[in-house]
Parts: structure tokens; sequence; C-alpha cells
């Protein structure tokens, strides 16, 4: 979204953003509408307003409340972070389940890959770059298993901590039979205030943020929702800026809406509530740490080359075997494995190009064009499964070359529809633009290094068959 690449406000109006929101909300009849405070990230106040069908996102200047853009793309935040927890399947939650499902797979073969590895430790010193490939692949493995072992196991750990209300709904509904409302208010301090059906203006809202700011010491605020908007029933909950700690502890402030009385907060953590606000803390990231967020996605990384390397090694050491046996599943896996590794990244470039090619509309042949960038992701993904599964001896080859020509088309097309080089950038201190530049600049060259050498090797293999064997004597 181009337009919300502005310089970060110096002053932010909580006023002049409800000014804004506020009749937008009540005139949608929305339940509740809300605005994420500007940070260094994202300099522009990102506000919302929920109906019975749907979420209506805007972006505002924080300093006069003016819109700057609608959000017509799901982008990071809409749709890869709820994609990977949730799979965009959301009826009974079953993509939280297949999701809860593979993390517990991936802690299991945390510890088995552990216990069946005997000499894991020992082979994490030695990587050996040598011409027998499925050696190398091993050697690989290893160095990443180790390396990412504690990260790979945490974050699949708490991904299941913080779906524990999806995954063990009976715990909950035997301690509060019938009263959700009743947990959330005792765990997180925050009550909810029924609609009274009758209406009302809302108080401003400075006041309450400074209230809320003296009762944390004059920490930041992160977010202000409002409850039932227009109705005397409203309800203001502030929550505190939690980025200098990994504990989400929001410190929440509620408040009237119609008098700007102070109704509950800051609501103190049990124990319990505190170890769950660490451990989703860990794995959200949302903490203000340069090194920590560095080292979590070199982590991350590693985690890919791990699957990938696992991959290759189980395909190299049984497709000879298997070939002989006479076992069809070798061309599933082989598949598989493209799929899910570089087919995956070449779907969400495809997800990248569709942002900038497609126009700026509200809809494009009656779909909305946030979803028509998903449609493109998912169409993208499953040409790749095809691909791989009808082409298996060159997939890789030309898939890499596919990653390596769609990084430079991303980066080229920002540049042409934005305006936004990378010298532009990285002079304006637009870092979070240039840093994906840069990235999609570097995996480019990657894929395109890779699929020269497979094309090289490949070539090699082809004239070793042809030439004619010495005969035998």
């Amino acid at each position: 979204m181009p337009a919300t690449r502005v310089e970060q406000a110096s002053s932010v109006s909580i006023d002049a953003i409800a000014h804004t929101m506020h009749p937008l909300a009540v005139a949608a009849k929305a339940r509740r509408w809300a605005v994420q405070m500007p940070t260094a990230r994202q300099p522009t106040a990102r506000a919302y307003y929920d109906t019975a069908t749907e979420r209506k996102v805007l972006h505002l200047d924080p300093a006069t409340g003016a819109i700057i853009a609608p959000e017509r793309t799901l982008g990071a935040t809409g749709f890869f972070y709820p994609f990977h927890f949730s799979l965009f399947i959301h009826h009974w939650d079953l993509g939280e389940w297949l999701a809860g499902l593979a993390a517990l797979a991936m802690m299991v073969m945390c510890v088995s890959g552990v216990v069946i590895h005997r000499r894991i430790f020992a082979d994490f010193f030695t990587l050996r770059i040598v011409r027998k490939t499925q050696r190398t692949t091993l050697d690989l493995h290893n160095v990443t298993g180790v390396v990412g072992l504690p990260f790979n196991f945490l974050i699949a750990f708490t991904g299941l901590v913080i779906f524990m209300g999806v995954y063990l709904p009976g715990i909950r509904d035997v301690l509060y039979p019938g009263e959700p409302a009743a947990f959330v208010a005792e765990a997180y301090g925050t009550p909810r205030i029924p609609a009274l059906k009758q209406p009302a203006e809302l108080v401003p809202l400075g006041p309450m943020i400074a209230e809320a700011q003296r009762r944390w010491n004059g920490a930041a605020p992160a977010s202000v929702l409002i409850f039932n908007p227009g109705d005397r029933g409203a309800s203001v909950m502030v929550n505190q800026d939690t980025s200098s700690r990994v504990t989400m502890d929001a410190n929440t402030v509620m408040f009237e809406g119609a008098t700007g009385r102070v109704i509950a907060g800051p609501h103190r953590y049990s124990p319990t509530m505190m170890t769950f606000g660490y451990l989703s803390g860990m794995h959200y990231t949302w903490f203000d740490h340069a090194t920590l967020r560095w080292l979590y996605f070199i982590s991350g990384l590693a985690g890919c080359v791990l699957i990938a390397t696992g991959f290759l090694f189980w395909i190299q050491s049984r497709a000879k075997r298997h070939a002989k046996a006479g076992v069809r599943g070798m061309v599933l896996v082989r598949g598989l494995s493209v799929g899910a590794t570089i087919g995956i990244v070449l779907a969400s470039l495809g997800f990248l190009i569709a942002n900038r090619l497609l126009p700026d509309i509200v809809t494009i042949a009656g779909v909305p064009r946030a979803w028509m960038e998903v449609r493109v992701f998912c169409v993208v993904w499953l040409l790749a499964f095809a691909h791989a599964w009808l082409r298996p001896g060159s997939a890789w080859r030309e898939q890499s070359m596919a990653v390596g020509v769609a990084s430079l088309a991303a980066v080229g097309l920002n540049w042409t529809t934005t305006g936004d080089m990378l010298p532009v950038s990285i002079a304006a201190g637009r870092w979070a633009v240039a840093g994906v530049d840069l990235v999609l600049l570097a995996a480019g060259a990657i894929a395109l290094v890779a699929a020269r050498r497979l094309a090289m090797r490949a070539r090699a293999g082809k004239a070793r068959d042809v030439t004619p064997k010495p005969a035998t004597p």
C-alpha cells in the first residue's frame, strides 16, 4: 500500500481519529471499532470497524484523522499472518486443528530427531561440501537441525499454548459453564458491557488515554477499542504498549464510553496468565529488540532449510530402492517436496506481483480486490504442485528459475508503480520498503544461481548417458 509509506507523525490525536471513525462505525451498526496507534514499523493509524459480516480497515493520518487509504489488500497482516495458523480454512476451526496437528508433529520430530541421530551434536561440527550430494544434504540437515532445535520446539509449543481454547475447550466450559464472558473478565480484567439499545454520544477519548497513562506510570498506549459505538452501553478499552518487554500483559483500562468513568483496570495478571502472556510474547515477537528479531528471522530460515534438506535426503536415500521395488509413492513425495518448499515461495511472489498489477479498485470481476490477490496465491501454489508432479525431473530447476524471475519482477514492479527505487527508499529511510526489495533481490539471485547449477548438472548427466561405454575386451 504505497499510500501508507509516510513519515511517522510527531503527534497523535485520538479524538481526531475518533471524529473520523466513530460516525462510520455508528452508521454501519458496527459491533466495535478500534485503532492501532502508529509505530516506527507502521507510521499510520490503522483503524477498523466490525460489522456483522466483515471488517472494514482504513489507514488514517494520526495527527488529523484524515483517511490516507482504504486497505484494499490483506497483505502480510491480513493474509500471511492468519494463513500460517489457520490456512484460511475457518469452518469448524479446521484450519487451526490442522496447524495444531502440524505443530504437534513438529515437536515430536524435534525430540525423535535427537534420539534417532545419536551423533547429531557431534555431526553439528561437520559440514562436508563434497561431490556426494546426499552427504552434503545430510550434513546441512544436521547443522540446521541443531541450530534451530530450541527455536523450532519453542515456536511449535507456544503456538499450541496460544490456541489452547480451540484444542481444549472443555476445560473452560467446565470451569465457566455457559459464561465465556466471565472467563475473559477474570483472566484479562476486561468485563463485557452489553448494549443498552439507547443512543448516546461518545465522550472525548483524550482524557481516557491520559488517565490510562497515569495509571501506567506514563507508559504509551498500543490500541484503543470502542465496543457498542453509539449506544449508552458503549465501553472503551485502552491497551498498554508492551514492546519494551516479552510478556504480553496489556494492562488494559476500561472506561464507560458515555461518561468516561473508569470501569476496571489496570488488571494485574495472575501467575498463570503471566506465564501465558510470556509464552505468547515469545511466539508473537512483538517486543522491540532488533537483535532478537533478527535471530528469529535467521532461525526461521534455518527451519526452512531443515525441512527442505529433510525432504531431499529422504528422496535421495530411497529413490533407487523404491524404483527397483516398483513403489509409486515416490512421485507423490517428489511433487510434495517441491510444492511445499519452493512452490510456496513462488506463490508468495505471485501474491506480491498481483498486489502491484491488479487495479486499485474495490472489486474485480465481482470479487473484492484483496481476495483476488489471495486467489492468485492459491492458483500459483496449486500450479506449482501440478508442475512438480508433471515434470518431476526438471521441477526444481524450472521453479528455481521462476522464483528468480518473479523476485526481480516484484522488485521492478514496486519501483515502476511507486517510484520507490532502492536508492530512493534507503535515502528516505524507508527501511521496511528497502528491506523487502533487498531480500527479494537476494532470493532472486540465489534462485537463479541454483537454477543454473541444476541445468549444468542436468546437461552433464545427459552427456554421461549418451557417451558410449568402452567395449569389454
